[in-house]
């Protein structure tokens, strides 16, 4: 599978590495070169340096012939416009998005995106470990 990942923090990364142990073939697109120390020093995969939004650095990346697109910045709404473009224009299959702000995810699932929200993830698993007491079931 060739996959596009746009963002190289500590996420990126660590996904970089996964699918490429995988052996997937991993590109890297990152705006901000001192972020590609995330990176592990065996990582064998494409770097781009450049913003996920720019055709032009898509394009250098392989947009065109990507099976998957992930955006995992800090970034919201770039996570969201990297999707879009990726869904929209070039017909990327398989889309994600991370988007810190649950409010908006509703949003951005009417526009058809695949959204991750470590937000919403977070509370469950902390409410999930809490005693029944603490989390209100039972008295």
């Amino acid at each position: 599978m060739r996959v596009i990942i746009i963002g190289c923090g500590r996420v990126g990364a660590d996904l970089a590495a996964t699918l490429e142990s995988e052996g997937h073939e991993v590109t890297v697109v990152e705006k901000d070169r001192l972020a590609l120390v995330h990176l592990p020093e065996a990582f064998q995969g494409r770097i781009i340096l450049g913003t996920g939004i720019d055709d032009a650095v898509l394009r250098r990346a392989g947009i065109e012939t990507a099976d998957a697109v992930v955006a995992v910045t800090n970034l919201d709404n770039t996570n969201v416009v990297a999707a879009q473009i990726a869904k929209e224009k070039y017909k990327v299959k398989t889309v994600l998005a991370r988007t810190f702000d649950p409010r908006l995810q509703e949003i951005y699932r009417e526009f058809g995106l695949e959204t991750i929200c470590p937000t919403d993830i977070t509370v469950k698993l902390i409410h999930d470990s809490l005693p029944a007491k603490a989390s209100g079931k039972g008295a």
